[in-house]
């Protein structure tokens, strides 16, 4: 039965009595809880339950109705070394009271915690110091690259001392096959190893003794144990050898061992270090000063010291400081680290910027919008940092071989040397056969596997666009065979636009001309549309007086001395006309979900001067981005509200699979569901009413400018709403998911195979060690290649 503890629970949303006595009842249900007690006026349950009850209370909770307050801890963990470290420090955070979820990253060396709200700090970080680990809170981005880089010094210094020292021992091997018979004196040897063994590898001693103070293991007792028995055997021997003669010592396996160990480690957190590249890339995007302008007076201030409101000016050149508006000025932002957008986005007054981007050619004055961590390039970092922190699935089979991996190790190391000396071996060749187990063993690469990968393959992805929410949303988006797209706003612009203009007499630019007058200073998107149109053509606009709004009908006015009306078929049925000869286009439109405006003269003589279809317009991309995915045999599907004319037109111009229109917002999601019982369906879309669909989905894609909402429902959010970043996500999702298992593929096979030959004599402990080291490094190395990935599918267009 598991000890006793009592749990302090805040409970909010409690508002009378029979609120307390609900959460009472709830609590009690949980199994082995009892003492229960509920406050209303200070808002806490306090329980006493068995140790590792706190999530089943807190489940308890929130299913009756009430939210437990929690919040979000980061701890750096030092003296990590393999999979087994991992396990030890996760269940010695876990048994915090408090603690409701803990992931700890080898790779990133973070431990990442979800916390009830009123636990501190101090006692995560003196758990972690009980289990044998060092922890701290993450420090700012440049100091820890700098400790980063101390730490690289360090152990480069200690490298290549041990490698110097190391050397003469082992030339003697390497002369041997040369006809060159050589031995450095035993007290030489000795002088040699001794400051190898315990000055340079004293790290191994200091990681072991805490390990085993914790009643756990890992790499460094393995490393600790199998150099000592080396370096002990050595000592023995040359003890009882008689005077004047060679006696044969193994110093040199275990510096070797050693020197080779210390390099493995070295590179492989030069390795690890560029797995977080592009968090730091990130991290360094962020200005640390800012210039505001108060009264029209300029001065430098620190971007903690700014407030919402705040006007800031950007000069060419410079990152912008904060998200804002912009209030005076035109320029150019290269966006390309934040949202993957090669091409400078042009910035006008009223026009949006985000903290971090570069400004262009021209001086901006912006008015801030945004501070801090809820700046896009805070959350982006936040999406980042919290993908790579969390496990995928495949990491739960890791963790419970590596809850057994050292102690199996131990075991064997002893049957090997027990199996030897009973063989009739002598005790010398029977303990560095031992020894060879001992060293050759690496749970490094197992806990280094997946990590590595998922750090690897989230940030290549944040650099092209594409943010991984978490390890799951990876692991679910490689299977992915069946992508589901909202049309408005996912692959159509979102804004209708002139797709066709027909005159009775005339050309299409006179048409335009006198549309655009009667809609001068309308909010309305169709006026918009024609607007637009007048600007792309350079037509001039003439000006219009009298102008009227004819409700439900159209609008009015006289231009150039002409009485004039723009609306839809039931202002041409009120004048008494007829199409003409426009009723086939009309009908032909129309059947294509086409919105319909008449252009029409309503005196002297009334006619119809036109006709305007207003339609949605495909995203630049789409087409390409629906290819993409056929390629790879990923069939689409298209998901609107819209009529089902619409619809079709859009998936006949993109080559979609299947079409399902007038689906309501509420039924968006049976839809999906109902698609996911023949497979693992992805859905893509960008609005409120797309939130439910894309959480029902295996995967949710929400697409950049969109909703928080979508964007909180989906796994994936694209940083623009480019659909070509549809097929790269899934792409990118399938390469790391590759790359998670060839390594752990190597690192369960190098152990499987490797641990057996030295078992059965085949692996001195120097080839052992060099064997250790090189699994680490290529593990890591392997996950580096996917940095090198790009969108095989996506052409840059030309300005």
């Amino acid at each position: 039965m598991p000890a006793s503890t009592t749990f302090d629970l805040p409970i909010a949303g409690m508002t009378c009595a029979s609120c307390a006595g609900r959460v009472e009842r709830a609590l009690r249900k949980v199994s082995g809880a009892e003492h229960v007690s509920v406050n209303l006026a200070t808002e806490q349950a306090r329980v006493q339950a068995p140790a590792g009850s706190l999530p089943a209370l807190v489940g308890a909770v929130r299913d009756a109705g009430y939210r437990v307050p929690s919040r979000t801890v980061e701890l750096s963990i030092g003296g990590m070394t393999c999979a087994s470290c991992v396990g030890r420090v996760e269940r010695a955070l876990g048994k915090v009271p408090g603690v409701e979820q803990v992931s700890v990253n080898l790779a990133s060396e973070r431990a990442h915690l979800q916390v009830l709200q009123a636990l501190g700090e101090q006692p995560l970080i003196a758990a972690v110091e009980a289990a044998g680990y060092s922890a701290s809170l993450p420090q700012a981005a440049s100091a820890a690259a700098a400790g980063d880089q101390r730490r690289l010094q360090y152990e480069r210094l200690a490298v290549a001392a041990a490698l110097l020292l190391a050397l003469p021992l082992v030339l003697p091997m390497l002369l041997q096959p040369l006809g060159v018979h050589w031995m450095l004196p035993a007290w030489a040897q000795f002088l040699l190893a001794t400051p190898v063994q315990f000055v340079l590898g004293a790290r191994f001693y200091v990681a072991a003794f805490k390990a085993v103070r914790a009643g756990a293991g890992n790499m460094d007792l393995l490393v600790a144990l199998g150099t000592s028995a080396g370096y002990g055997l050595s000592l023995y021997q040359w003890a009882q050898a008689p005077a004047g003669t060679q006696p044969h010592l193994y110093f040199e396996a275990s510096a070797v061992v050693i020197a080779l160990v210390l390099l493995g480690k070295y590179l492989e957190s030069r390795a690890k270090r560029q797995t977080a590249s592009a968090i730091r890339a990130l991290e360094a995007l962020r200005p640390e000063r800012a210039v505001r302008v108060v009264d029209g007076i300029e001065e430098d201030v620190a971007i903690a010291q700014l407030r919402l409101g705040d006007l800031v000016r950007v000069q060419p050149g410079e990152r912008f400081p904060v998200d804002g508006q912009v209030e005076q000025g035109s320029s150019h932002a290269d966006e390309a680290l934040i949202s993957g957008e090669s091409l400078p986005v042009p910035k006008q007054p009223g026009d949006s910027v985000t903290g971090g981007a570069i400004n262009g050619e021209g001086r901006l004055l912006v008015r801030t919008q945004a501070l801090g961590t809820e700046t896009v390039l805070a959350r982006i970092i936040r999406l980042v940092e919290d993908a790579q922190a969390a496990k995928a699935p495949i990491q739960k089979l890791v963790d419970r071989v590596s809850q057994v991996f050292v102690p199996a190790v131990l075991v064997l190391a002893l049957c090997t040397l027990v199996g030897w000396w009973l063989a009739g071996a002598a005790i010398e060749t029977a303990l560095i056969n031992a020894v060879a187990v001992l060293v050759i063993a690496c749970p490094c690469a197992l806990g280094l596997a997946t990590p590595a990968a998922i750090m690897a393959g989230t940030g290549v992805a944040a650099r092209h666009g594409i943010l991984i929410k978490d390890a799951e949303a990876l692991e679910r988006a490689h299977a992915v065979n069946r992508v589901v797209f909202d049309k408005t706003g996912t692959l159509t612009s979102g804004s209708p636009r002139i797709l066709h203009c027909q005159a009775v007499a005339g050309d299409a630019a006179s048409l335009k001309r006198l549309a655009g007058a009667l809609q001068r200073g309308s909010e309305h998107p169709l006026a918009k549309a024609v607007l637009d149109a007048c600007a792309e053509q350079g037509l001039e606009v003439p000006t219009v007086s009298n102008s009227q709004s004819l409700t439900g009908r159209g609008i009015a006015g006289q231009v150039e001395g002409r009485d004039l009306a723009l609306g839809n078929r039931r202002l041409l049925d009120e004048s008494g006309l007829q199409p003409g000869e426009l009723l086939d286009k009309a009908q032909a439109w129309e059947a294509q979900g086409r919105t319909l405006s008449w252009l029409i003269e309503r005196a002297p003589t009334p006619r119809v001067l036109g006709l305007f279809a207003f339609g949605d317009s495909l995203k630049s991309g789409a087409e390409q981005a629906i290819a993409a995915l056929h390629a790879r045999h990923i069939s689409s599907h298209l998901l609107t509200g819209d009529n089902r004319g619409s619809a079709k037109v859009v998936a006949e111009a993109l080559g979609i699979d299947d079409v399902h229109a007038e689906v309501l917002p509420a039924d968006k999601a049976a839809t999906v569901a109902a698609l996911k019982r023949d497979g693992v369906v992805a859905m893509v879309g960008d609005g409120i009413n797309d939130a439910p669909a894309l959480a029902a989905a295996d995967i949710g894609i929400a697409m950049g400018g969109g909703t928080d909402v979508a964007m909180q429902a989906a796994g994936i959010t694209l940083m623009r709403g480019d659909p070509r970043l549809v097929p790269a996500a899934l792409q990118i999702s399938r390469k790391t998911y590759a790359k998670i298992r060839q390594n752990l593929f190597w690192a369960f096979i190098y152990n499987l195979v490797g641990i057996p030959l030295a078992a059965l004599g085949y692996l001195n402990p120097v080839l052992a060690g060099a064997a250790m080291a090189l699994s680490s490094v290529s593990v890591v190395g392997n996950a580096l290649w996917l940095k090198t990935w790009k969108p095989t599918h996506i052409t840059e267009e030309a300005p």
